[in-house]
């Protein structure tokens, strides 16, 4: 049961006092920004013994626990039991403890061996960060027998060989697998062998083509296991998510077991719907304030209100202007809380990241603007609020950042913000569509063959590889990739099996984040420092030169960007405007894998070779969002061979649908832009994980085609599931647009921040046209 509350009639007894007084006052002159407020009541725990199994040590290594919860208990007898199993519950509900339990006590009962380490576990996050703060937990633990070590690429030489020698607990990440442990394998030998638990956190990630990486890398790691006559049992710990079973199995290529039913208590969590867009009543004018703005003054007023709080932002540079302006706008209202405000984003030097973790864990920092670094499972605890500048990606994701607020039994507050977004406002607009739907199923394909083959490769280099071995691990689909592999020269196949013939590292064939090359280092050009690192996919949008670019509060603009050195100069030049980038793209159908008839329209996926570039940018004004100019760049065209869902609809349909020939671009356009938006809604990906083209006559359809396609090589399963689900998806994308209490179309509705074209033409009447004329025979 939970209650919902229209916010301009708010029931606030229903509320604590706590969170009633914070929400009213951050509410006060602004209370038609606050859109809808739900409250969910506190959940009582359901506990059970502990497992008789579970050693006398251990038990005694958590005094806080009296009786764990059921999911823990249930999860740790799965897996004690010997069988795989994916533990898939709330944030703050002490996954943890549950492959923990299994583990210790292995490990114990392994320490009477000769070297000390009869048993062994392998824990894997996805960052860094969390390994490290998984190391700290078990290190409080003090079991002199537990001798854990992470292991990432910020070790010395002597460090990584103490852990291949005497640690019985490894905590690292899939790029240290991938590249170093996978391939020196020999050395890690006596850990391996030993190895009776795999660990696998916040598996909920693993999503995407990074999903498909990581699918590998672990069929890899399982792979060595066996030959070296182990069969660890994996433990997979993830957010709550649709299908955790099947998507575990797909991960891993084994059926597992998991455990749903959430057995731990949860504070009384208030959520509230905030959107800075206010609406002149007699010309429907729209006047915004951007989310990021609107995150820094609500975190201001948290602060001051003495509540710490969390502020999710979606982009490395919206966590530094987030934090630059809160702590400007604290300078007017308690100065002495100003150095309690900092930003936290990957690209920070490693022990930049953990001051920081330990200043917010002891209350120095009460506020801090972050990207999703921190939406994983790193243990900070007694948060009092969150502020979630934008659709953080997938409600999985959503949810995650929720829960960062009112860990223990303090009530929380849950403020999500709507930016000048489709899907954001579609979520304003319709509080239901994440507060009553299930969350997303992960999407991700481990056959696909662009992916795959430097997999194959990588095995093959690290013990020959069998056609049982590639059918076993790999599925079927890797024979005739293994032979394509041949033909080009990075396999042999010899009497034994395949082999790598190359000398260069066959892992360097694989990008397991994507970001299509070494990472670009950012100098600051005076001093030669070295502020961070970016990918290089994002380096065209991000540091091109003129960019704006903020490290620790200090801004910068980019003077050069080397692509052949992967260097990007900096000067610090303080600023108050932010850049956006402009990209421009061709779009070719290669291939229809399936198509679809709607009426005398068509749904289609198949494979098609995207041309794109970064031609411009633009200057906007910092906390207006005031437009200061475009300049144009000279960056070079990249091609994408990938997955892509289009739609077409005839010159009859256009006509039914009272479209006259000029309005078709605008109307197309603007239902792209829309869908684009909206495919993140029901798929897990990110509006800038996908791309789009749209034409009134495509040379290759011969129609008036609309285009959505993966951004990455190979497809990552995101068009696939739009074209599975494409009436529910472009029927939303419809409601949306004739939804939107704009006039002609805003950033809410139809206008993109990454259009190439400067959001022009745009008809947002003609779009809902086009589309209902479109959905007038969809079929499932």
């Amino acid at each position: 049961m939970r209650n919902v509350y229209h916010p301009r009639a708010l029931a606030w007894g229903e509320m604590s006092a706590h969170v009633e007084g914070v929400l009213a006052r951050l509410a006060q002159g602004r209370e038609e920004r606050l859109r809808h407020v739900e409250v969910q009541p506190e959940r009582a725990a359901v506990h059970a013994d502990w497992p008789s199994w579970v050693d006398d040590e251990v038990r005694a290594s958590y005094p806080g626990i009296t009786r764990p919860w059921q999911h823990q208990v249930e999860a740790a007898e799965i897996a004690h039991a010997g069988e795989h199993v994916v533990l898939s519950t709330g944030t703050a509900s002490g996954k943890s403890l549950a492959y923990a339990l299994p583990i210790l006590t292995a490990i114990h009962a392994g320490a009477s061996a000769p070297n000390g380490r009869g048993a062994t576990a392998l824990y894997i996050a996805p960052t860094k960060a969390l390994a490290h703060d998984q190391l700290r937990t078990f290190t409080e633990r003090e079991l002199p027998w537990l001798r854990a070590a992470t292991v990432d690429g910020d070790n010395s030489t002597d460090e990584r060989r103490w852990a291949q020698n005497h640690a019985n607990l490894v905590l690292t990440n899939p790029d240290l697998l991938h590249h170093s442990l996978l391939g020196g394998h020999e050395r890690w030998a006596p850990f391996l062998k030993r190895l009776r638990y795999i660990v696998i956190d916040e598996a909920h990630i693993y999503r995407g083509v990074f999903g498909s990486h990581v699918s590998s890398v672990i069929r890899r790691l399982r792979r060595i296991c066996a030959h070296l006559g182990c069969d660890p049992v994996i433990i997979a710990a993830s957010a709550t998510v649709a299908d955790p079973a099947i998507a575990l199995e797909r991960l891993i290529g084994d059926p597992v077991r998991e455990v749903t039913v959430d057995g731990s208590p949860r504070p009384q969590r208030t959520i509230a719907l905030w959107q800075p867009l206010d609406i002149s009543a007699d010309d429907a004018t729209a006047v915004h304030r951007t989310a990021t703005t609107e995150a820094a003054h609500l975190l201001a007023d948290l602060v001051a209100d003495g509540r710490q709080t969390l502020a999710f932002v979606r982009s490395r540079r919206g966590a530094e202007g987030v934090a630059l302006l809160t702590r400007d706008l604290l300078r007017e209202i308690d100065p002495e809380l100003v150095e309690s405000v900092a930003s936290y984003r990957g690209g920070y030097l490693p022990e930049e990241r953990r001051a920081l973790e330990q200043s917010l864990r002891d209350g120095r920092i009460r506020a801090l603007a972050t990207t999703n670094a921190l939406e994983l499972g790193i243990d900070i605890s007694g948060l009092d609020a969150v502020v979630i500048a934008g659709w953080p990606g997938t409600r999985a994701s959503l949810w995650q950042q929720f829960g960062r607020a009112g860990r223990g039994d303090a009530p929380a507050l849950a403020i999500f913000i709507a930016r000048e977004d489709p899907l954001d406002a579609f979520v304003v607009e319709h509080p239901s569509s994440i507060l009553d739907a299930p969350v997303e199923a992960s999407v991700f394909d481990p056959t696909n063959p662009v992916i795959l083959g430097p997999h194959l490769c990588a095995a093959a280099s690290e013990i020959p590889l069998t056609d049982d071995d590639a059918v076993r691990w790999f599925g079927p689909t890797s024979l005739a990739l293994l032979d394509d592999l041949a033909q080009q020269g990075f396999l042999r196949r010899r009497a034994t099996g395949w082999f790598w013939t190359r000398r260069e590292r066959a892992s360097d064939l694989a990008d397991l984040r994507s970001t299509g090359g070494a990472p670009i280092r950012i100098i600051e050009e005076d001093s030669g420092r070295l502020l961070g690192t970016i990918d290089q996919a994002s380096s065209h949008s991000t540091v091109h030169p003129g960019a704006v670019y903020t490290h620790q509060g200090t801004t910068s603009v980019v003077t050069a960007l080397d692509l052949d050195e992967a260097v990007a100069t900096v000067v610090i030049e303080p600023v108050d405007y932010t850049t956006q980038a402009h990209e421009i793209s061709d779009i070719r159908v290669l291939d229809v894998h399936e198509s679809r008839p709607w009426g005398a329209a068509t749904i289609n996926v198949g494979q098609v070779l995207v041309a794109s570039q970064v031609t411009s940018f633009q200057r906007r004004r910092l906390i207006t969002g005031e437009s200061l100019g475009e300049q144009g760049l000279d960056l070079p065209v990249r091609e994408l061979v990938t997955t892509g869902v289009w739609w077409t609809i005839t010159d009859d349909q256009c006509a039914a649908a009272s479209l006259e020939v000029t309005e078709i671009p605008g109307a197309v356009h603007a239902a792209e832009h829309a869908s684009i938006a909206l495919l993140p809604l029901f798929a897990t990906c990110d509006r800038w994980d996908i791309g789009g083209v749209s034409t009134a006559l495509h040379i290759d359809t011969g129609m008036t085609t609309v285009f959505v396609y993966d951004g990455y090589p190979g497809g990552a399963g995101f068009s696939q599931h739009g074209f599975d689900i494409a009436r529910t998806w472009l029927t939303a994308t419809r409601d949306l647009i004739r939804d939107c209490r704009c006039r002609d179309g805003c950033p809410s509705c139809i206008q993109s921040p990454k259009c190439g074209n400067g959001n022009n033409p745009l008809d947002k009447l003609a779009a809902v046209r086009v589309l209902t004329e479109l959905l007038r025979n969809a079929t499932d």
